[in-house]
Formats: structure tokens, C-alpha cells, sequence
């Protein structure tokens, strides 16, 4: 069993190391390679147009991130055509089918790209070009084996011709039209033979051997040579998995039905879960992942240990069925708590709607399990993940609950990932997360940005001004919007291209963003009226930025479309972070 994924580059661990396997299959199977083509891939990938070609890298890898094989595919927007550079196969692999699903993903990834076709060279099969009859058989195996797929050699043309004279096979042009009907014609082929000798080969060939290739082409359109292996055989079945970086990882809360408050006009309940699952369910691009169980530690990077301590104790406290809502405010001296915890609740609540009851603690914490599993899936090669949870977090403050939150499962998320590179967090709650702000409010290695409803009229009241911008260290790496009583989704656009251009800037290594629907048209919560296709603009401007992002569920309580505006947002995101940019 395999996967295939795409490598963006070499920025995390699992994917340095996955660069590195691609490295020793390279040294293992192509001896005649310069050392320096195969220690420039991560540069190529970091950097995908210095090399007048765009690199897109594919590995197959097993459950253990054992690398067997990879193929370099080189987009050229310019020209519109696709290079297959390499295709091999860990050399200690025999079989399986790993050769055949990545040079379908390759072919994939071309289609996408509305390519004119896909290029490479492959030896020949011909005596009179290759001498080494062991190295024709492999040659012949190889032909045989592009042709079930329609590509074949282009024919009448002085390609074969060795860089050296005598040297021994030459390479073949392959050409595999990708279904297209259209011949090729002569000068798009001219055009794109000029491209691969320069860009590839460029000073090691012979003066005036570009010209004399490109001068060879005159038959109008091309001519491709006919099938040589026609005992058509049928694939073989092969067992794995769909290319990741076409998924959206997914993980629901398990537990979150315990915490259940049914008093009357408490809008954060279970059903909010069921109707985005429903929105969701015939979207074929989510992967489905149970929450694993994390350590309370992480909850401590983020939380004071007093305050976890205290919902802990609390909680298990409370008589099955009732909830304790804070009543007394005791700031005039903070140093001493009330010593009966039901009064204590409002030393660490910043309103009096969030109750505490048996089960909120242990839902609360399961929450940031979700979002912990759903960032260590973009640490396993997911560029999308989706952290479904309740109940939410970005109102929980460092020794505050509040706004229906308890622990913060977003700041959890972004403090987990920043150990592997910089962090943007992007609130799109109608409701300011004043939770994150506080979190990194000095910190300068994670930016957070929230747009929201201003403060004046809308909750927290007291958090989420223009004029907060960070402290110390953190100084300018926390961007607030807050934003009229009533907006539109075109206006809601306009300050969202603010913010994700702020973002790009900072060029975070990855993307929190915390998703709040309360921003639709009719929520309980908000007075803004942004609609299906509004969401899925937003998502679709948020995928653009083609960073590996993880999605963390917050407000959204019009339970009648909730599930059509997740999945609207979901579609945008999915559209635009996964399919191939043609640019």
C-alpha cells in the first residue's frame, strides 16, 4: 500500500526527508547525473521558475514515509507544454504498480494544466541506435509500457542525433497528446524542442546543434509514430491512495454531544455539527480521520496551569445535567480568588452566558485533540486540513473562558505548527477572537489578523480594536478589522484582499485560519449578510494563497445553512488551494 503526494519543497521535516530519499534514488539510478542537477532539487522546488521551468515534484511513500518513487515533472506556463524529467522507482521495488499511478498523477496534474502535451525523452528501441542489447530490452519495456497510455516517439526529426558522434542511444522525443484530438503542429513543436535543448542542456550541447534539431522539424502536423506494441494489455490493479495533496484532511469531534446546554437561546449546540457534516458529505476531496489524543501539556503552552486546573476540578464537580454560570467579577483583587469554586467561575470568565457543567471540560479538550490531529496531518503532507470541533475557541484567553469557549484549539494549533516555521492566523468569525490576540499578542514569529464586527456594538465589547497592534516584540503582528454593523459580501471581500496580502508578506510558513459562519445572512449571533457564493469566494481567495492550511471550526449557529455555507467555503478553498495553478 502507497500513497501519492505532491512535494512543495523542503521547509518541514517530512518533506526535507522525503526530498533527501528522491536524492539517493536519483544518485542510485541516473550514475551519469551531475551531482550538482541532484543537489539543486530543493532549490528548484523553493524557487520553481529560476530555472526557466516550473518543478512539480510527486513521491509515492508508504505509512512510515519510506519514499518509492518519485517523478519531476517541469511545467512550462510560457509555452504551455509539460516536461516529464525523471520517473524511477526506488531500484529495491520490483512491481506494484508505483511506476503506472505516478505517471498517471503526472498526467493528471498536465490535463489540469490544459497543457498542449506532455514531453520526455525515453531510450530507443531500435538496434540501429542502441548497441547494448540488455539495455534494449529495458528500453523496449519501457516504450511498451508510455504506449498503453498513447504516448509514443516523435518520428521525422534529427532528435536522436548523440550530443557526441558514435555515442550510443540517443533518446528518443516521447510525445503523449493526453487524449487531445488536436495534431501538434510543427511550430508549437519547434518551439518547445527549442525550449527542453536550451533549458535542459543549454551550454553542453554543440554550437549550432539547437538549430540544426529545431530546423529538422518540417512535417506539418507532426507525425508520432505508429503503435510498435499493439498486445494491449490491461493495467493491473494497484492499492493506494489518492494523491493527498488533492484532499482535505478531516477530523470531527467524537465527543462533543456530552456538552449539551439546553437552556433556552443557548445557540451553540450539537445539531451545529451534524448540519455542516451534512453540507459536506458528497464532497468526494475530504479524508476522514479519527482524533487521536494529545497531551494536556500543549493545553498548558497555552493556557496558565490554574485556570486548566480549575475547569478541570470544576467540572467534574458539577451535578449531571446542571450548569453553573459566573456571577461575581472579583477584579479589585485578582490575587484572591474566591474560595468557593461555583463563585470563583467569574475569576476566570469574561461574560456570564458560558456555563460550566460536567462535561465541558472534557469536550473543550477534545476539541484541541481535533485541531492537533488535523495540523499533524499537514505535517504528514496534507496541504489542507479541516479541525470540525465543539465547542469552539477563539474567545478562550490564556486564564479566561468565554463567548461559548473553554480551552483555545486554534492557538493550540498555530503554537503546535510554529515549532516548524512562521504561523498566520486569519479569524473570519463575525466575533473578534480575543482568545489568539492575547495569546501572541508579544510574539512575533506567529501573525494574527481577525476580521469582525467593531467592537462598539458587537461581542467582546472590549477586544478587537484598529488601534491594537501587538506588544513589544510583537508589534505589528496583530492586524485588526473591525467593520461596520452591516456589510456585504463585496465589501467583505475587499477587506479580506487587505488581509490576505498582509499575510503574504509576513510568508508564514503555514495558515491557520479560524472559521467562523456566523458572517452569514440571518445568524442568531451577527447582523452581516454574506450568502453560498460569498463563502465560497472566500475560500476560494484564501486557496489562492497555496499555503499548507488548516481550517479550525469557531461560531456559525444559523443551523438551516450552515451546511450549505461550509460547504460553499470548502468547495472555494478546495478549487483553489488543489488545482493545478496554470500561471
Amino acid at each position: 500500500m502507497f500513497r501519492i503526494r505532491r512535494v512543495y519543497d523542503d521547509s518541514i521535516p517530512i518533506d526535507r526527508d522525503a526530498v533527501s530519499q528522491v536524492q539517493a534514488i536519483m544518485r542510485s539510478q541516473f550514475a551519469a547525473l551531475p551531482e550538482n542537477d541532484i543537489r539543486k532539487l530543493p532549490a528548484t522546488l523553493r524557487n520553481p521558475l529560476k530555472y526557466r521551468f516550473r518543478s512539480i515534484l510527486f513521491i509515492a511513500d508508504d505509512s512510515r514515509a519510506r519514499v518509492k518513487g518519485f517523478a519531476l515533472l517541469l511545467h512550462a506556463p510560457d509555452l504551455n507544454f509539460c516536461y516529464l524529467d525523471f520517473l524511477s522507482v526506488d531500484p529495491g521495488i520490483h512491481g506494484g504498480g508505483i511506476g503506472g499511478a505516478l505517471y498517471e498523477r503526472v498526467r493528471d496534474e498536465s490535463r489540469e494544466l490544459e497543457v498542449t502535451g506532455l514531453f520526455f525523452e525515453s531510450l530507443p528501441d531500435e538496434e540501429r541506435l542502441c548497441r547494448d542489447h540488455a539495455l534494449l530490452r529495458q528500453n523496449r519495456s519501457r516504450l511498451k509500457f508510455y504506449e498503453r497510455y498513447g504516448a509514443r516517439p516523435v518520428i521525422g526529426t534529427a532528435y536522436e542525433t548523440p550530443l557526441k558522434p558514435g555515442d550510443d542511444c540517443p533518446p528518443y522525443l516521447v510525445y503523449d497528446p493526453l487524449d487531445h484530438v488536436e495534431p501538434l503542429s510543427a511550430l508549437a513543436l519547434k518551439r518547445i524542442v527549442r525550449a527542453v535543448l536550451e533549458r535542459k542542456y543549454g551550454m553542453s550541447t554543440p554550437p549550432g546543434y539547437i538549430d540544426m534539431v529545431v530546423d529538422s522539424i518540417l512535417d506539418d502536423p507532426v507525425r508520432i509514430r505508429e503503435p510498435r506494441y499493439r498486445a494491449r494489455q490491461s493495467l493491473s490493479p494497484v492499492s493506494f491512495s489518492r494523491s493527498i495533496d488533492r484532499l482535505i484532511g478531516l477530523v470531527v469531534t467524537d465527543r462533543h454531544e456530552i456538552h449539551h446546554v439546553h437552556e433556552r437561546g443557548y445557540v451553540e449546540a450539537p445539531v451545529r455539527i451534524g448540519s455542516i457534516l451534512a453540507g459536506l458529505e458528497d464532497l468526494r476531496f475530504f479524508a476522514r480521520k479519527e482524533p487521536r489524543n494529545y497531551s494536556e501539556g500543549w493545553i498548558r503552552r497555552i493556557h496558565a496551569r490554574d485556570f486548566v486546573e480549575y475547569l478541570k476540578r470544576m467540572c467534574s464537580r458539577v451535578d449531571k445535567g446542571k450548569s453553573i454560570y459566573p456571577y461575581v467579577f472579583p477584579i479589585r483583587n485578582a490575587a484572591r480568588p474566591p474560595r468557593e469554586l461555583p463563585v470563583r467561575a467569574g475569576y476566570y470568565c469574561i461574560d456570564t452566558f458560558t456555563p460550566l457543567n460536567r462535561d465541558a471540560y472534557v469536550a473543550a479538550r477534545r476539541s484541541v485533540d481535533c485541531a492537533l490531529t488535523a495540523s499533524d496531518m499537514l505535517l504528514g503532507g496534507y496541504r489542507l486540513a479541516y479541525a470540525l470541533v465543539r465547542p469552539p475557541g477563539h474567545h478562550a484567553e490564556p486564564r479566561a473562558f468565554g463567548g461559548f469557549c473553554y480551552f483555545n484549539s486554534t492557538a493550540v494549533a498555530a503554537e503546535y505548527l510554529s515549532a516548524h516555521g512562521r504561523v498566520a492566523v486569519l479569524d473570519i468569525d463575525y466575533h473578534h477572537g480575543n482568545g489568539t490576540q492575547e495569546v501572541f499578542y508579544e510574539r512575533a514569529d506567529v501573525l494574527t489578523l481577525s476580521i469582525h464586527g467593531n467592537p462598539d456594538f458587537a461581542y467582546p465589547y472590549f477586544s478587537g480594536f484598529h488601534d491594537e497592534h501587538g506588544r513589544g516584540p510583537g508589534r505589528g503582528y496583530n492586524v485588526n478589522y473591525p467593520l461596520p454593523e452591516t456589510i456585504n459580501g463585496e465589501e467583505y471581500r475587499v477587506v479580506l484582499g487587505r488581509a490576505l496580502r498582509r499575510v503574504e508578506r509576513f510568508k508564514p510558513r503555514f495558515l491557520v485560519i479560524a472559521l467562523g459562519l456566523d458572517t452569514a445572512k440571518a445568524d442568531p449571533t451577527g447582523t452581516w449578510s454574506l450568502r453560498q457564493k460569498d463563502f465560497e469566494a472566500v475560500g476560494r481567495m484564501i486557496g489562492a494563497l497555496k499555503l499548507p492550511t488548516l481550517v479550525v471550526q469557531e461560531g456559525g449557529y444559523r443551523v438551516k445553512s450552515l451546511g450549505a455555507n461550509a460547504r460553499h467555503f470548502f468547495l472555494g478553498l478546495w478549487e483553489s488551494a488543489c488545482l493545478p495553478d496554470r500561471r
